[in-house]
């Protein structure tokens, strides 16, 4: 059986269009068409979105550094309800007697301040040059403060970024809008390209890590442009451990899957659909029995 599924697939992969492909990435998504033969690639944001998001991230960066050598200890702070001890005792795994932040806070530091030098020549709407310059300045003072003291702990780093939520708000509203902006007027054009009679049959496969698979940003953008009868069954998003060296083949693989299986369910269960649904979705055919066994009290 497998081997024939295989074959089938491999054959299923060849037929399929029109599908698009998109791959989260740190652009704001690579955009594939794949319709009657031929494939079409592109970024459609801008760089504004990637500039943005960049320096919001400036925190999670010293964060990403100094997160080892923590204490341990969680003191009395905003944020202590929310974090699990025995995640920080995995993440503090070295603790504060050693200085092996320093140097790497620095390099990130002198990385930061070239953003900061440069930040009038990215041409950005003034708000977000504001906002942006406002999270840099910060940033370049808690390093500085630490590397002068020697020392930093969970209340000194809650201080510095507690001050910083109404300036990542409005990076994140500028790179939100520059990703609608570029994603929608991109489905635009592709949806004149494929034409009115192939549109209603487009897949879209959506590939991202399990950090950001769900509510996916492009997923939601995409989706107001499918039919609205098939979106919810041809919008498929795909969880991936790292970003894969063959994206188009490991959405055209799982698509492939997808496809001939929404044919095999009803043919090979005609008369039960919960099977069909299981086979054709997520759910293991095995799985209702399974929950059905284990709470049979007399097992």
């Amino acid at each position: 059986m497998r081997e024939s599924y295989d074959t089938l697939r491999a054959e299923v992969i060849k037929q399929l269009g029109p599908v698009i492909v998109i791959e989260n990435d740190y652009r704001g998504g690579r955009y594939t068409l794949i319709h009657n033969g031929e494939q079409e690639s592109l970024h459609p944001v801008s760089d504004i979105f990637e500039l943005a998001k960049s320096v919001a991230h400036a925190p999670l960066g010293i964060y990403s550094i100094i997160a080892p050598y923590l204490s341990r200890r969680i003191p009395e702070l905003p944020s202590s309800a929310r974090l699990d001890q025995h995640d920080v005792d995995m993440v503090a795994f070295k603790g504060p007697g050693t200085n092996g932040w320093i140097s790497p806070l620095q390099d990130f530091g002198a990385t930061l301040t070239t953003a900061r030098r440069q930040l009038g020549n990215a041409h950005m709407a003034r708000e977000l040059e504001a906002s942006c310059a406002r999270i840099l300045d910060a940033a370049i003072e808690f390093i500085d403060e630490s590397v002068r003291r020697g020392s930093f702990d969970m209340a000194s780093f809650e201080t510095f970024t507690g001050g910083l939520n109404d300036a990542i708000e409005t990076n994140v509203k500028h790179a939100s809008r520059a990703q609608i902006d570029g994603v929608e007027a991109l489905m635009g054009r592709w949806r004149d390209k494929v034409g009115r009679a192939d549109w209603p049959g487009l897949y879209i496969v959506v590939l991202s890590i399990w950090t950001t698979s769900a509510q996916n940003q492009n997923s939601i953008i995409v989706k107001q442009f499918m039919d609205p009868a098939k979106a919810d069954s041809h919008l498929i998003d795909i969880q991936t451990a790292q970003p894969s060296t063959d994206p188009i083949h490991v959405a055209l693989d799982n698509l492939a899957r997808i496809v001939q299986d929404n044919v095999a369910a009803e043919l090979v269960f005609p008369l039960n659909p919960q099977p069909a649904d299981a086979l054709k979705g997520r759910e293991d055919l095995l799985t209702q029995e399974i929950l059905h066994q284990l709470a049979c009290p007399h097992r």
